[in-house]
């Protein structure tokens, strides 16, 4: 049966753990009116649709969702990143991406595909198999995959916990379906490989702030961390979606290395 908007703006309300009175007080509307709109007995207009969306942190993906079981069209864009319209989009993308060099980043989408790298990435992509290459190159069934960069990971399991349940908090704070498989396929990845878990090499003052993921590469254990980068007012569901993650070293070996061009000898900077 298909949902009217009342049920859907009741189970964003529910998943965000907002009573009808909170609510109400954050969209400055009655509650009896709100009751009304969430039991269908009445009709919100397009402006309270999206006033009540923005209250409850919708996504722009699932606003749209919202107006067309309202009966209204969709007011937010999905456009491709490579067209004149998100030229600026790209852009910033391309400054951060080469600004982070010689260090690994990345740019995915909503679904974790692969939108744009820098050359750093190379750490992390080098020896995998080209089916687990091709696109549309899934980054986090990649990092998890036996025959992806999960085979070079030392602390798979713990690493692979914290993909599972950032990916959980996602898929509540996104409410995309697209997610749910993908998460049961990770988790159904298995959590050890060959590799010895230990600690050498590895700060542990780095360890007590952040947990870094710690991979193999050309016979060095390198540690990295990351943060992420979204856009901060987006009116598009494709820049809305789009996040950067950047990679650093987790210890001074690890940034040696990269900085020497992965050839563990520093030379000139």
């Amino acid at each position: 049966m298909k949902r009217t908007v009342g049920d859907l703006i009741r189970e964003w309300r529910k998943q965000r753990e907002i009573s009808q009175i909170d609510l109400a007080l954050r969209a400055d509307v009655s509650t009896r009116h709100l009751s009304f709109v969430e039991t269908g007995r009445s009709a919100p207009s397009r402006a309270m649709v999206l006033r009540l969306a923005e209250r409850l942190d919708v996504p722009l993906r699932e606003r749209n969702r919202l107006l067309l079981a309202a009966g209204y069209a969709p007011e937010f864009a999905e456009g491709a990143l490579d067209t004149p319209r998100l030229s600026l989009v790209r852009a910033a993308i391309r400054r951060v991406l080469t600004g982070h060099e010689p260090y690994p980043a990345l740019v995915v989408d909503g679904g974790w595909d692969l939108v744009e790298a820098n050359s750093g990435v190379a750490v992390l992509l080098e020896g995998a198999p080209e089916d687990l290459l091709a696109p549309p190159f899934n980054v986090l069934r990649y990092s998890l995959h036996p025959r992806g960069l999960a085979a070079r990971m030392v602390n798979l399991a713990q690493w692979r916990d914290h993909v599972l349940i950032r990916l959980e908090r996602q898929m509540r704070a996104a409410g995309d379906s697209r997610l749910v498989g993908l998460h049961r396929e990770l988790a159904a990845y298995p959590a050890t490989n060959d590799l010895v878990d230990h600690e050498d090499g590895v700060d542990p003052d780095a360890a007590d702030v952040l947990m870094p993921v710690r991979i193999l590469h050309d016979g060095h254990e390198l540690s990295l961390f990351s943060t992420v980068t979204t856009f901060g007012t987006p009116r598009d569901i494709t820049v809305e979606e789009l996040h950067v993650e950047n990679f650093y070293p987790a210890d001074a070996a690890t940034e040696k290395y990269l900085r020497s061009g992965g050839t563990g000898r520093l030379g000139p900077i």
